[in-house]
């Protein structure tokens, strides 16, 4: 009995099985006959469909990058076999041994799917391939983004696009060889929001190479969908103006709303036209850009860490008046400079003794001398060594020694030498006369045009600074990082700013160092600065904010080998102010002369006119 029990069970389970193969057999031969033999017959081969990439807008909707169409030549090297490798090397224009090469490479990275074997095809050749491509199977042209910039100047802001490296693909699977993201700039920072999803499309191909419709009637295919638009905080007009206003100059001008830390504009001086750096151009241009001695893939206003001359005396007196060791109404003689033994720092000619205030529109370096001692031989610390340690710690609550946090790539720190270092040079016991040259920002410190950018809004804002950013928002519901809306505090009291402020607005005052730059009509509250350096003549720098109340702009300016502060970083700055708060760009200047002579300087001993320099290109 147990016997035939197992007999029908063993039966049955064959009927079920049998039963099984008929059902498949039935499927594939009846119901889905199309697509079975279709794709036995034909094969088929899977598109990628490449989303539009987000555009970039300055602050006002205006158009700054977009996008281009660019196709390249695709191979499958499973299926590339039997095909005239001759006739195609000599419609692309290589000769065989780059061509093996090229095919080589995608057969390493994966046989089976698709790699770009050219990239960026020329349009004729383009259309060419068009009637021809059906000769080669195994080969089909992809159509993909690349971008267009619509201004000639902004690179170092707006960044590049380039090729995903073999460590980029091993990172992130959302690329394959062949594919383009951001480099540098802008295009890194937000690229995963401008580079949007990408779709497919599987097509039955014949033995031709001929597309033969869909496959599974589109059932496996998929739709892209577009990157996100960035708006930025950029203000194009007074990018385009700045860009003008230090071409033959070697700089950068770096302006911020203090009240949002917007970034309005970053110009950096030698500039490159970005639409070098796209398409087939690209990596030679690149190679000529890296190997050009002017640096002008140099990101100065990131990167370049500047002795802050006496800019710096804002920051020193604010210390200085937190840790008590200093009033408004502190005096400091000045004899032509401060002098202690064989220590001598000089100074120009003005007024002695001066207060606080009259210190920093006549930028006395005696008084600060006097200043950073008193702050270093504080007796409330055990050691200047414990003094400067905190005196570091109030460098870094302005953003000074740290990075501030903007959302480009590749910020740096700037110079702040720890104690270690002085230990090192002067004695494990250095003395605060060791290091008094920090006192008016030359020594052993550095900081790049953005951090003196943000020292002066922060002094705008009596104390506090958002994180300077360049973008305002990002897709249709106009996303905002939540980190750009928090509030920086430094550890200065908001109360001892108005002194300071009091004696920025008299700089650009009569008897102030930069009192014939002023603009008729704006209280411009400044500083000048005077950098030494060791390779030629001096760096012009120059820091600001506007209005005095309620202040919609701060502004750094530096020019290399520029001479005094108001030479020309006070000029550029000021007429930069100038425009920004102008109800009517379109109006002269208050200032034609100074505006003719800044636009006229060439302090690189080249020559480039402003309409190269800075150019709107439009769309196609």
């Amino acid at each position: 009995m147990e016997k035939s029990k197992r007999l029908y069970v063993f039966i049955g389970i064959l009927v079920l099985i049998g039963i099984v193969f008929i059902c498949r057999l039935f499927y594939l031969q009846i119901i889905d006959t199309s697509n079975y033999y279709k794709a036995q017959a034909y094969g088929s081969n899977e598109i990628t469909i490449y989303p539009a990439r987000g555009t970039i807008v300055d602050r006002n909707g205006k158009l700054m990058v977009y996008n281009d169409a660019v196709y390249d030549l695709m191979v499958i090297p499973q299926k590339a076999k039997d095909f005239d490798k001759v006739a195609l090397c000599k419609e692309l224009m290589l000769d065989t041994i780059e061509f093996n090469k090229r095919l080589k490479k995608a057969t390493k990275y994966n046989p089976r799917e698709a790699s770009v074997i050219y990239k960026n095809l020329p349009f004729h050749l383009y259309t060419r391939l068009q009637e021809i491509i059906y000769q080669f199977p195994a080969f089909y042209i992809e159509t993909k983004i690349d971008r267009r910039y619509n201004i000639n100047g902004a690179a170092h802001l707006l960044g590049y696009m380039g090729e995903v490296t073999e460590k980029q693909l091993a990172l992130d699977k959302y690329y394959k060889p062949g594919d383009i993201k951001g480099i540098t700039g802008l295009e890194k920072s937000y690229e995963i929001y401008l580079r949007g999803k990408k779709g497919k499309k599987v097509v039955l191909v014949d033995k031709f190479s001929k597309q033969q419709g869909s496959f599974a009637g589109g059932k496996f295919d998929s739709l892209p969908s577009a990157g996100q638009n960035v708006i930025s905080a950029i203000d194009l007009d007074l990018q385009v103006f700045g860009e003008q206003l230090l071409a033959n100059k070697i700089g950068s001008i770096v302006a911020i709303e203090p009240s949002t830390g917007e970034v309005l504009s970053i110009v950096n001086s030698p500039n490159y036209d970005p639409n070098l750096l796209v398409g087939q151009r690209r990596n030679k241009n690149f190679a000529s850009l890296l190997l050009d001695p002017s640096k002008p893939l140099f990101n100065r206003a990131l990167k370049a860490p500047y002795p802050p001359g006496s800019t710096f005396k804002t920051v020193q007196a604010l210390i200085g008046m937190q840790e008590g060791v200093l009033t408004p109404d502190t005096k400091y003689p000045c004899h032509g400079g401060y002098h202690m033994g064989s220590i001598t720092v000089g100074c120009h000619a003005h007024g002695s003794p001066l207060d606080l205030k009259s210190s920093i529109a006549k930028s006395c370096n005696a008084y600060y001398c006097y200043v950073y001692r008193s702050i270093l031989d504080n007796p409330r610390y055990n050691s200047v060594q414990d003094a400067y340690v905190k005196w570091t710690q109030y460098l870094n609550s302005f953003g000074i020694g740290i990075n501030t946090g903007i959302d480009l790539p590749e910020e740096s720190r700037g110079i702040v030498k720890k104690p270690s270092w002085f230990e090192h040079e002067f004695g494990k016991n250095w003395r605060s006369s060791n290091v008094v040259s920090m006192s008016i920002g030359q020594g052993q410190i550095g900081l790049t045009p953005l951090q003196m950018a943000n020292i002066a809004a922060i002094i705008a804002n009596r104390g506090y600074y958002y994180t300077p950013h360049v973008v305002r928002s990002i897709g249709d519901q106009r996303f905002v990082p939540p980190s750009f809306k928090q509030r920086h505090y430094t550890m200065v009291n908001a109360m001892y700013f108005d002194t300071v402020i009091a004696g920025m607005a008299n700089v650009c005052s009569p008897g102030g160092t930069a009192s014939r730059t002023g603009i008729p009509g704006i209280t411009i509250c400044a500083k000048t600065g005077t950098a030494q350096n060791p390779h030629g003549k001096d760096h012009s720098i120059f820091i600001a904010f506007a209005p005095r109340d309620n202040p919609k702009i701060a502004i750094c300016v530096i020019v290399e080998n520029g001479g005094y502060g108001a030479d020309y970083a006070a000029p550029i700055a000021n007429l930069m102010i100038e425009r920004y708060l102008s109800k009517d760009r379109s109006l002269p200047s208050q200032k034609p002369d100074m505006l003719d002579r800044m636009l006229k300087a060439n302090l690189t001993g080249k020559s480039t006119t402003v309409k190269d320099s800075i150019m709107i290109v439009k769309p196609k």
